[in-house]
Protein backbone atom coordinates (compact mmCIF):
# COMPACT_ATOMS: atom_id res chain seq x y z
CA UNK A 1 0.00 0.00 0.00
CA UNK A 2 1.24 3.56 -1.29
CA UNK A 3 0.33 4.70 2.65
CA UNK A 4 2.97 2.47 4.03
CA UNK A 5 5.51 4.51 2.42
CA UNK A 6 7.04 7.25 4.11
CA UNK A 7 8.21 10.77 1.71
CA UNK A 8 10.73 13.34 2.57
CA UNK A 9 9.49 16.45 1.39
CA UNK A 10 12.99 18.68 0.52
CA UNK A 11 12.36 22.58 0.22
CA UNK A 12 15.01 23.95 -1.77
CA UNK A 13 16.90 26.24 -0.61
CA UNK A 14 16.18 29.66 1.00
CA UNK A 15 19.53 31.87 0.07
CA UNK A 16 20.05 34.77 2.13
CA UNK A 17 17.19 36.63 2.20
CA UNK A 18 15.03 34.36 -0.48
CA UNK A 19 12.63 32.74 1.95
CA UNK A 20 11.01 35.89 3.11
CA UNK A 21 9.03 36.21 0.18
CA UNK A 22 7.79 32.77 -0.51
CA UNK A 23 8.65 30.21 2.79
CA UNK A 24 5.59 30.81 4.55
CA UNK A 25 3.09 30.16 1.29
CA UNK A 26 5.35 26.92 0.20
CA UNK A 27 5.21 25.54 4.14
CA UNK A 28 1.05 26.34 4.31
CA UNK A 29 0.43 24.52 1.35
CA UNK A 30 2.14 21.51 2.62
CA UNK A 31 0.98 21.31 5.58
CA UNK A 32 -2.42 21.33 3.76
CA UNK A 33 -1.16 17.95 1.40
CA UNK A 34 -4.03 15.45 2.00
CA UNK A 35 -1.18 12.86 1.58
CA UNK A 36 -1.64 10.03 4.90
CA UNK A 37 1.30 8.28 5.34
CA UNK A 38 4.92 8.74 7.12
CA UNK A 39 6.27 12.38 5.89
CA UNK A 40 8.78 15.21 7.35
CA UNK A 41 9.72 17.93 5.61
CA UNK A 42 13.28 18.85 5.39
CA UNK A 43 14.20 23.13 5.13
CA UNK A 44 17.09 23.71 3.28
CA UNK A 45 19.52 26.93 4.23
CA UNK A 46 22.12 28.30 1.77
CA UNK A 47 24.26 31.15 3.14
CA UNK A 48 22.21 33.19 4.73
CA UNK A 49 22.43 35.83 6.83
CA UNK A 50 21.85 34.93 10.71
CA UNK A 51 18.61 37.22 10.37
CA UNK A 52 17.31 35.50 7.23
CA UNK A 53 18.09 32.25 9.33
CA UNK A 54 16.23 33.41 12.63
CA UNK A 55 13.12 33.85 9.87
CA UNK A 56 13.23 30.78 8.63
CA UNK A 57 13.01 28.76 11.38
CA UNK A 58 10.98 31.27 12.86
CA UNK A 59 8.69 30.38 10.01
CA UNK A 60 9.17 26.73 10.50
CA UNK A 61 8.12 26.68 14.07
CA UNK A 62 4.88 28.84 13.91
CA UNK A 63 3.53 26.37 10.76
CA UNK A 64 5.03 23.19 11.68
CA UNK A 65 5.76 23.06 15.42
CA UNK A 66 8.23 23.47 18.41
CA UNK A 67 11.86 24.75 18.04
CA UNK A 68 13.90 22.56 15.46
CA UNK A 69 17.97 21.58 15.05
CA UNK A 70 19.70 24.50 13.09
CA UNK A 71 22.22 22.62 11.76
CA UNK A 72 22.32 18.60 10.58
CA UNK A 73 24.59 17.07 12.97
CA UNK A 74 22.00 17.93 16.07
CA UNK A 75 19.45 14.93 15.85
CA UNK A 76 15.65 16.08 14.24
CA UNK A 77 13.10 16.74 16.54
CA UNK A 78 9.50 16.00 16.04
CA UNK A 79 7.08 18.99 15.32
CA UNK A 80 4.26 19.68 17.23
CA UNK A 81 1.70 16.84 15.51
CA UNK A 82 1.68 17.93 11.65
CA UNK A 83 4.90 17.48 10.57
CA UNK A 84 8.60 16.47 11.60
CA UNK A 85 11.01 18.25 10.38
CA UNK A 86 14.65 19.24 10.63
CA UNK A 87 16.76 21.92 8.72
CA UNK A 88 19.86 21.86 7.30
CA UNK A 89 22.00 24.76 6.69
CA UNK A 90 24.92 25.32 4.55
CA UNK A 91 27.57 28.04 6.22
CA UNK A 92 28.65 28.96 2.40
CA UNK A 93 26.98 28.88 -0.85
CA UNK A 94 26.99 25.47 -1.89
CA UNK A 95 25.03 25.66 -4.93
CA UNK A 96 21.77 23.84 -5.96
CA UNK A 97 23.27 20.15 -6.61
CA UNK A 98 25.10 19.60 -3.24
CA UNK A 99 22.55 21.81 -0.85
CA UNK A 100 20.04 19.00 -2.11
CA UNK A 101 22.32 16.35 -2.55
CA UNK A 102 22.86 17.16 1.52
CA UNK A 103 19.16 17.00 2.45
CA UNK A 104 18.93 13.69 0.00
CA UNK A 105 21.39 11.96 1.61
CA UNK A 106 19.78 12.13 5.17
CA UNK A 107 16.69 11.44 4.09
CA UNK A 108 17.99 8.02 2.45
CA UNK A 109 19.65 7.42 6.01
CA UNK A 110 16.88 7.93 7.78
CA UNK A 111 15.12 5.10 5.35
CA UNK A 112 12.56 7.29 3.37
CA UNK A 113 10.97 5.36 0.37
CA UNK A 114 10.28 8.87 -1.52
CA UNK A 115 12.46 11.83 -1.95
CA UNK A 116 10.22 14.85 -3.24
CA UNK A 117 11.84 18.38 -3.76
CA UNK A 118 9.77 21.47 -4.45
CA UNK A 119 11.48 24.72 -5.02
CA UNK A 120 10.48 27.44 -1.89
CA UNK A 121 9.21 29.62 -4.26
CA UNK A 122 6.49 27.15 -5.60
CA UNK A 123 2.86 26.14 -4.11
CA UNK A 124 1.60 22.86 -3.84
CA UNK A 125 -2.54 21.66 -4.47
CA UNK A 126 -3.41 19.49 -1.89
CA UNK A 127 -3.52 15.94 -3.02
CA UNK A 128 0.32 16.51 -4.76
CA UNK A 129 2.23 14.27 -3.07
CA UNK A 130 -0.50 11.39 -3.08
CA UNK A 131 -0.76 12.07 -6.90
CA UNK A 132 3.62 11.84 -7.40
CA UNK A 133 3.11 8.19 -4.79
CA UNK A 134 0.82 6.87 -6.97
CA UNK A 135 2.26 7.76 -10.45
CA UNK A 136 5.52 5.84 -8.96
CA UNK A 137 4.06 3.04 -7.56
CA UNK A 138 1.65 2.51 -10.81
CA UNK A 139 5.30 1.11 -12.51
CA UNK A 140 8.51 -0.89 -10.62
CA UNK A 141 10.19 1.07 -14.41
CA UNK A 142 9.76 4.47 -12.93
CA UNK A 143 12.42 6.08 -11.22
CA UNK A 144 11.47 9.93 -11.13
CA UNK A 145 7.63 11.88 -11.12
CA UNK A 146 7.81 15.37 -12.26
CA UNK A 147 4.54 17.17 -11.03
CA UNK A 148 2.41 19.26 -13.64
CA UNK A 149 4.27 23.01 -13.15
CA UNK A 150 1.68 26.25 -13.57
CA UNK A 151 2.81 29.83 -13.65
CA UNK A 152 1.91 32.01 -10.33
CA UNK A 153 -0.38 34.24 -10.12
CA UNK A 154 -1.12 32.94 -14.22
CA UNK A 155 -2.48 29.86 -12.91
CA UNK A 156 -3.88 28.58 -16.39
CA UNK A 157 -0.50 29.01 -18.13
CA UNK A 158 2.13 25.88 -18.04
CA UNK A 159 5.58 26.67 -16.47
CA UNK A 160 6.36 22.80 -17.46
CA UNK A 161 4.93 19.79 -18.03
CA UNK A 162 7.75 17.87 -18.68
CA UNK A 163 10.99 18.82 -19.85
CA UNK A 164 12.96 18.19 -23.40
CA UNK A 165 16.45 18.23 -24.11
CA UNK A 166 18.46 19.33 -27.42
CA UNK A 167 20.83 17.02 -29.08
CA UNK A 168 23.33 19.97 -28.45
CA UNK A 169 22.53 19.24 -24.39
CA UNK A 170 20.19 23.08 -24.21
CA UNK A 171 17.63 21.54 -21.78
CA UNK A 172 14.21 23.62 -21.96
CA UNK A 173 10.54 23.17 -20.72
CA UNK A 174 7.50 21.78 -22.70
CA UNK A 175 4.69 24.38 -22.76
CA UNK A 176 5.95 27.37 -21.06
CA UNK A 177 3.46 29.76 -21.24
CA UNK A 178 1.18 27.83 -23.34
CA UNK A 179 -2.45 27.39 -21.84
CA UNK A 180 -3.10 24.23 -20.09
CA UNK A 181 -6.04 23.40 -22.48
CA UNK A 182 -3.78 23.14 -25.45
CA UNK A 183 -2.37 20.10 -24.05
CA UNK A 184 -3.42 16.61 -23.24
CA UNK A 185 -2.22 16.09 -19.40
CA UNK A 186 -4.76 13.48 -18.51
CA UNK A 187 -2.32 10.88 -19.08
CA UNK A 188 0.84 10.44 -17.37
CA UNK A 189 3.39 10.37 -19.99
CA UNK A 190 6.99 9.68 -20.30
CA UNK A 191 9.47 12.97 -20.06
CA UNK A 192 13.31 13.14 -20.87
CA UNK A 193 13.75 14.81 -17.56
CA UNK A 194 12.21 16.10 -14.66
CA UNK A 195 12.09 19.63 -13.15
CA UNK A 196 14.46 19.99 -9.96
CA UNK A 197 11.11 22.53 -8.84
CA UNK A 198 8.87 19.58 -8.07
CA UNK A 199 10.17 16.00 -8.26
CA UNK A 200 9.70 12.63 -6.75
CA UNK A 201 12.53 10.16 -6.87
CA UNK A 202 12.20 6.98 -5.74
CA UNK A 203 15.01 6.13 -2.67
CA UNK A 204 16.01 2.95 -4.44
CA UNK A 205 16.74 4.39 -7.80
CA UNK A 206 19.20 6.96 -6.39
CA UNK A 207 20.87 4.47 -4.37
CA UNK A 208 21.67 2.74 -7.66
CA UNK A 209 22.24 5.61 -9.83
CA UNK A 210 23.23 8.46 -7.48
CA UNK A 211 22.70 12.18 -6.84
CA UNK A 212 22.89 15.28 -8.21
CA UNK A 213 26.53 15.93 -10.36
CA UNK A 214 27.60 18.18 -7.43
CA UNK A 215 29.98 19.75 -9.87
CA UNK A 216 27.54 21.46 -12.07
CA UNK A 217 26.72 23.49 -8.92
CA UNK A 218 23.50 25.03 -10.40
CA UNK A 219 21.75 24.46 -13.36
CA UNK A 220 21.16 21.57 -15.90
CA UNK A 221 21.98 18.88 -12.58
CA UNK A 222 18.22 17.90 -13.52
CA UNK A 223 18.56 17.10 -16.51
CA UNK A 224 21.67 15.42 -16.11
CA UNK A 225 20.01 12.62 -13.83
CA UNK A 226 17.19 12.28 -15.94
CA UNK A 227 19.50 11.08 -19.01
CA UNK A 228 21.14 8.85 -16.01
CA UNK A 229 17.91 7.21 -15.43
CA UNK A 230 16.86 6.79 -18.22
CA UNK A 231 20.72 5.53 -19.29
CA UNK A 232 20.20 2.79 -16.16
CA UNK A 233 16.87 1.57 -17.67
CA UNK A 234 14.00 3.96 -15.51
CA UNK A 235 11.61 5.92 -16.65
CA UNK A 236 11.08 9.49 -16.13
CA UNK A 237 7.27 10.19 -16.25
CA UNK A 238 4.68 13.38 -15.61
CA UNK A 239 2.03 13.31 -13.01
CA UNK A 240 -0.47 15.42 -14.54
CA UNK A 241 -3.17 15.50 -11.39
CA UNK A 242 -0.11 16.22 -8.96
CA UNK A 243 -0.42 20.17 -9.41
CA UNK A 244 2.36 22.53 -8.56
CA UNK A 245 2.43 26.37 -8.81
CA UNK A 246 5.95 27.97 -9.57
CA UNK A 247 6.15 32.08 -8.95
CA UNK A 248 8.88 31.83 -12.03
CA UNK A 249 11.26 34.26 -12.95
CA UNK A 250 13.00 33.74 -16.01
CA UNK A 251 16.54 35.30 -15.72
CA UNK A 252 19.22 36.26 -18.50
CA UNK A 253 22.25 36.80 -16.00
CA UNK A 254 25.68 36.04 -17.30
CA UNK A 255 26.08 33.98 -14.13
CA UNK A 256 22.92 31.69 -15.53
CA UNK A 257 24.14 31.78 -18.85
CA UNK A 258 27.95 30.33 -17.71
CA UNK A 259 26.50 27.62 -15.51
CA UNK A 260 24.13 26.33 -18.08
CA UNK A 261 26.51 26.73 -21.63
CA UNK A 262 29.41 24.95 -19.51
CA UNK A 263 26.92 21.99 -17.78
CA UNK A 264 25.10 21.34 -21.05
CA UNK A 265 28.23 20.74 -22.84
CA UNK A 266 29.48 18.74 -19.51
CA UNK A 267 26.32 16.26 -20.40
CA UNK A 268 26.47 15.46 -23.28
CA UNK A 269 30.35 14.79 -23.00
CA UNK A 270 29.09 12.53 -20.18
CA UNK A 271 26.04 10.91 -21.20
CA UNK A 272 26.33 10.22 -25.14
CA UNK A 273 28.73 7.00 -26.55
CA UNK A 274 31.47 8.32 -28.38
CA UNK A 275 30.27 6.93 -31.73
CA UNK A 276 27.60 9.70 -31.29
CA UNK A 277 29.70 12.78 -29.94
CA UNK A 278 32.11 12.13 -33.56
CA UNK A 279 28.32 12.30 -35.24
CA UNK A 280 27.39 15.50 -33.65
CA UNK A 281 30.61 17.04 -33.52
CA UNK A 282 30.22 19.06 -36.91
CA UNK A 283 27.00 20.07 -35.61
CA UNK A 284 28.37 21.37 -32.12
CA UNK A 285 31.49 23.19 -33.85
CA UNK A 286 28.76 25.26 -36.10
CA UNK A 287 26.79 25.86 -32.85
CA UNK A 288 29.92 27.06 -31.09
CA UNK A 289 30.53 29.76 -33.78
CA UNK A 290 27.63 31.18 -33.25
CA UNK A 291 27.29 31.45 -29.51
CA UNK A 292 30.08 33.02 -29.39
CA UNK A 293 29.38 35.72 -31.97
CA UNK A 294 26.13 35.74 -29.69
CA UNK A 295 27.81 36.90 -26.59
CA UNK A 296 30.11 39.04 -28.17
CA UNK A 297 26.77 40.58 -28.99
CA UNK A 298 24.91 40.05 -25.79
CA UNK A 299 27.51 41.14 -23.54
CA UNK A 300 28.59 37.34 -21.70
CA UNK A 301 31.61 36.91 -24.18
CA UNK A 302 33.42 36.66 -20.96
CA UNK A 303 31.55 34.14 -19.45
CA UNK A 304 31.65 32.31 -22.60
CA UNK A 305 35.22 32.75 -22.95
CA UNK A 306 35.57 30.92 -19.03
CA UNK A 307 33.45 28.34 -19.88
CA UNK A 308 36.25 26.97 -22.60
CA UNK A 309 39.00 27.76 -19.75
CA UNK A 310 37.07 25.30 -17.70
CA UNK A 311 37.37 22.90 -20.11
CA UNK A 312 41.26 23.46 -21.09
CA UNK A 313 42.00 22.59 -17.39
CA UNK A 314 43.66 19.07 -17.28
CA UNK A 315 42.10 18.71 -13.66
CA UNK A 316 38.41 19.36 -15.39
CA UNK A 317 39.07 16.72 -18.14
CA UNK A 318 40.21 14.22 -14.96
CA UNK A 319 36.46 14.82 -13.31
CA UNK A 320 34.68 14.90 -16.39
CA UNK A 321 36.13 11.41 -17.70
CA UNK A 322 35.62 10.19 -13.92
CA UNK A 323 32.32 10.84 -14.05
CA UNK A 324 31.79 9.79 -17.76
CA UNK A 325 32.95 6.32 -16.56
CA UNK A 326 30.57 6.19 -13.84
CA UNK A 327 27.41 7.30 -15.87
CA UNK A 328 28.61 4.49 -18.56
CA UNK A 329 28.89 1.91 -16.45
CA UNK A 330 25.02 2.27 -15.20
CA UNK A 331 23.86 2.14 -18.87
CA UNK A 332 21.40 -0.63 -19.75
CA UNK A 333 19.81 1.81 -22.56
CA UNK A 334 21.82 2.17 -26.37
CA UNK A 335 21.89 6.00 -27.58
CA UNK A 336 19.44 4.38 -30.31
CA UNK A 337 16.70 4.10 -28.05
CA UNK A 338 17.49 7.74 -26.21
CA UNK A 339 17.42 9.63 -29.04
CA UNK A 340 14.11 9.14 -30.37
CA UNK A 341 13.46 11.35 -27.02
CA UNK A 342 16.23 13.94 -28.07
CA UNK A 343 14.69 17.06 -29.73
CA UNK A 344 16.49 19.02 -32.89
CA UNK A 345 15.02 22.52 -31.89
CA UNK A 346 14.91 24.44 -28.90
CA UNK A 347 11.35 25.14 -28.27
CA UNK A 348 11.32 27.57 -25.63
CA UNK A 349 8.81 30.96 -25.64
CA UNK A 350 11.08 33.29 -24.34
CA UNK A 351 13.94 32.42 -26.22
CA UNK A 352 11.64 32.78 -29.60
CA UNK A 353 12.68 34.85 -32.81
CA UNK A 354 14.09 34.55 -36.21
CA UNK A 355 17.88 33.77 -35.74
CA UNK A 356 16.42 30.75 -33.38
CA UNK A 357 14.10 29.60 -35.91
CA UNK A 358 16.91 29.62 -38.46
CA UNK A 359 19.21 27.89 -36.63
CA UNK A 360 16.09 25.30 -35.34
CA UNK A 361 15.66 24.35 -39.33
CA UNK A 362 19.14 23.54 -40.11
CA UNK A 363 19.94 21.55 -36.67
CA UNK A 364 16.74 19.58 -36.45
CA UNK A 365 17.28 18.84 -40.26
CA UNK A 366 20.94 17.55 -39.34
CA UNK A 367 19.53 16.03 -36.38
CA UNK A 368 17.18 13.67 -38.27
CA UNK A 369 19.66 12.75 -40.81
CA UNK A 370 21.99 11.46 -38.23
CA UNK A 371 19.75 9.80 -35.89
CA UNK A 372 19.20 7.50 -38.98
CA UNK A 373 22.92 6.69 -38.18
CA UNK A 374 22.94 5.45 -34.79
CA UNK A 375 22.37 2.02 -34.24
CA UNK A 376 23.86 0.99 -30.88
Amino acid sequence: MAENKKVAIIISPNWRDYGRRYLADCLTSIREQDWTGESKIFLLDNESSEESFAFLRGTAEQLLGKPTPALRTTPPQEGNGALPFEIIREEKNEGFAKTNNDAMRSALSQGFDYLVLFNIDTEVEPQTIRELVKTAESDNRIGAVQARLMLHPEKDKVNSIGNATHFLGFGYTVGFKEHLPKFKTSDNRDIFYPSGAAVLFKAEVLREVGLFDEEYWMYNEDQELGWRLWLAGWRCVLAADAVVYHKYEFSRSVTKLYWMDRNRTFTILKCYRLATLILIFPAFLLMELGLLAFSFKSGWFREKLQVYRYFLSLSNWSKLLKSRHEVQKLRKVGDRKIVNMISGKILFQDLDGLPLRIANFFFNLYWQIIKLLIVW
